[in-house]
């Protein structure tokens, strides 16, 4: 009984939120093991920084925004990094709208594993857009983690990391300290830009609302007591799914067989 009465309160009461479809967007983090993907995302979604490793799977995560009276999702893909499934990860590739690729600047293997993966997600995508003639813009980021470690251990050099996306100017290269939070919420400002994405999804340019604010979130008049007005906030959804590989497939179907132009993805009603 605790359990339900609290999952009512954090609910907001029973709340929907509607997000239209073309502007839902997923965000697909790709990298080694051990680089720190997992800890870039905790920074984006709420600032901080867990010592302790724990293998990733696949942790999805969803984050619902009200920019000027308009509502935007994004949805977070966090990949394994031994890629235990390869079908799995180019599905994933074929349904991301934005990339992040993490190496760390001590491993070197972890930075020859993003030159391949940047390659596959080039020709995979470049495979769909032939099929669909869709644009050829394809944001990415190329993100060198643990900057905050001495020289002495660095193995991959700066002028490396920025070759990969010299020749593209929908891809960037940063170099982070997901445990210092340096450049991460550059990185992240510079990812939304290059997607025309508002930059106020950056995790310092709006203002962090719980699920409790739920049933007033997505009206235009939105406003908090005691806080300034602002015109973008952002809030985490506690209890999204990642849609069903079959909903992801048939995603991927449904652009190939241009049955419709809107982004028809699963949604996750909050509840």
């Amino acid at each position: 009984f605790q359990d339900k009465a609290m999952m009512k309160t954090m609910s907001g009461g029973n709340c929907t939120l509607n997000v239209p479809a073309k502007n839902s967007y997923r965000m697909v983090v790709l990298g080694a093991s051990r680089v720190g993907k997992s800890s870039i995302v905790s920074r984006f979604l709420n600032g901080r920084f867990e010592d302790q490793y724990t293998p990733t799977i696949e942790d999805f995560h969803r984050k619902v925004y009200n920019i000027r009276g308009d509502m935007y999702q994004l949805d977070i893909l966090d990949t394994s990094g031994n890629h235990p499934f390869p079908a799995t990860r180019r599905l994933s590739i074929l349904t991301g709208d934005v990339f992040i690729l993490v190496f760390s600047l001590d491993n070197r293997e972890s930075f020859d594993e993003v030159k391949r993966l940047q390659k596959q997600i080039l020709e995979v995508k470049s495979c769909l857009k032939n099929k669909t003639k869709e644009s050829a813009d394809l944001p990415m980021v190329i993100c060198g983690n643990k900057n905050d470690h001495s020289e002495i251990f660095r193995k991959v050099r700066s002028d490396e990391g920025e070759n990969l996306v010299s020749s593209d100017e929908n891809c960037a290269y940063f170099e982070v300290s997901a445990k210092k939070n340096t450049n991460v919420d550059e990185m992240f400002y510079v990812l939304f830009s290059m997607a025309k994405l508002p930059h106020e999804m950056s995790p310092s340019l709006h203002r962090k609302i719980s699920i409790q604010y739920g049933d007033t979130f997505q009206q235009k008049s939105f406003r908090m007591r005691r806080v300034k007005d602002m015109d973008a906030y952002g809030m985490i959804s506690p209890f999204a799914r990642r849609p069903s590989v079959n909903s992801d497939l048939k995603y991927i179907k449904s652009k190939v067989l241009r049955e419709g132009q809107s982004r028809e993805r699963e949604k996750c009603t909050i509840q």
